[in-house]
């Protein structure tokens, strides 16, 4: 995919010194250094290395990522490398894709406390499936999941909800057989909405009365017991937004969703179309609209973008890519490895990976042909963070 002609980091670098200085004191230690990372990101403050083509002598300069997390142009790296790893654990069953979502009325709520709320989100939702999946009126079994936490909607407002991928089906009681799910229907989302809401307004009342949340501005009057109470009330009757979107064909169909979902950030550089010191103007999609084109151009007060970018920063090691059921870490191995005796399995993991080979950015840096005469590059030079390359005889180019 062709670089961007605008990139989130050329905002940051032009607009972010006069944001800070607007809202010193009103920004958090994590969006300070998101902010750091991608302004610093594949440019000379990063150190990177100088590569030369073996036929011609052309050289060019790469600088090193930033790798962090929020970033956009470190993530589809992060994403190759993350899925690597994870085609090992893929059955040859039909996989399911179930999104929890939260009510609006706890947007702020979450915003003020990121890791207990998105925590409980989690929990929660991974706790439905468990439960729902595990009683012999439903399925009968015990499953595992991938899950993947969201904050944010097409707009980049906040709007947390998480992505839950599925194998269609899971483990007997005793975990002699694998007990499958019917084509094409994992659970009742009915079924599902109601426990999720259930179990999550159970965990909240628990942190409210643990003083695990905080409240601010006119959520502070939240922090009496009573009223806290009396604000979850009508949300107990409500109904909560949990579907289940139609099952994926196989496991190269889930590898190509998660792909694209485990590693996003909240706006991709692809979707900015220009930006100035009023502005920033990018494509979005309206779920609103069910029929036809879908995608819109908004424009956004710069200041405001970049708030909303650092709304979804998340809190300094929190997970948001979680396992749970026999896809838990520790346990995951030795489960599939068992699911895949009992399917009698014909495709092993070493043949996945050999099939699905996948490589990190700075590998694929250095093993890209040479522009000018597509001749093999190779390393001649590195150089650290604030370091300037030896010279070396000219030209050479910059590669981002």
């Amino acid at each position: 995919m062709p670089r961007p002609k605008l990139e989130v980091a050329d905002i940051f670098r032009a607009h972010g010194p006069a944001y800070r200085r607007e809202n010193a004191g009103h920004m958090n230690l994590p969006q300070l250094k998101v902010m750091s990372a991608v302004e610093a990101c594949r440019t000379a403050a990063l150190g990177g290395h100088v590569a030369a083509c073996t036929k011609c002598g052309h050289e060019h300069i790469a600088y090193n990522s930033c790798r962090n997390r929020h970033c956009p142009k470190c993530q589809e790296a992060a994403s190759r490398d993350w899925m690597a790893a994870r085609m090992e654990d893929l059955l040859p069953v039909e996989y399911f894709h179930v999104v929890f979502t939260l009510p609006a009325e706890f947007a702020r709520i979450a915003y003020w406390n990121k890791a207990a709320v998105y925590g409980l989100l989690f929990k929660a939702s991974a706790q439905t499936l468990l439960t729902i999946a595990a009683n012999p009126k439903h399925l009968g079994a015990k499953i595992g999941m991938t899950s993947v936490l969201h904050t944010w909607g097409s707009a980049m407002t906040h709007h947390p909800h998480v992505h839950v991928v599925v194998p269609g089906g899971g483990l007997s009681p005793g975990s002699t057989r694998w007990i499958g799910c019917r084509l094409g229907f994992f659970l009742p989302v009915k079924v599902l909405s109601r426990l999720f809401r259930r179990l999550f307004l159970e965990g909240l009342a628990k942190l409210h009365k643990a003083g695990k949340l905080e409240f601010f501005g006119n959520l502070s009057k939240l922090a009496d017991p009573e009223a806290f109470a009396t604000h979850l009330a009508p949300l107990r009757k409500a109904d909560w937004v949990v579907y289940a979107k139609p099952p994926f064909g196989g496991p190269e169909q889930v590898l190509a969703y998660l792909s694209r979902y485990t590693h996003r950030v909240a706006i991709s550089n692809h979707r900015l179309i220009s930006a100035d010191s009023d502005t920033v103007a990018f494509r979005w999609k309206d779920y609103r609209i069910k029929r036809g084109d879908r995608m819109k151009v908004m424009r956004l007060p710069t200041n405001e973008f970049i708030r909303r970018f650092l709304t979804h920063v998340l809190p300094s090691g929190f997970h948001r890519i979680r396992h749970a059921g026999f896809l838990a870490n520790g346990i995951r191995r030795d489960r599939v490895a068992m699911i895949r005796r009992l399917l009698d399995s014909a495709q092993e993991p070493d043949q996945v990976a050999q099939e699905n080979p996948l490589s990190g950015d700075d590998e694929e840096d250095q093993l890209q042909p040479c522009p000018k005469c597509v001749g093999p590059m190779r390393i001649i030079e590195t150089f650290l963070r604030g370091q300037i390359p030896k010279s070396r005889a000219p030209p050479w180019e910059e590669v981002a």
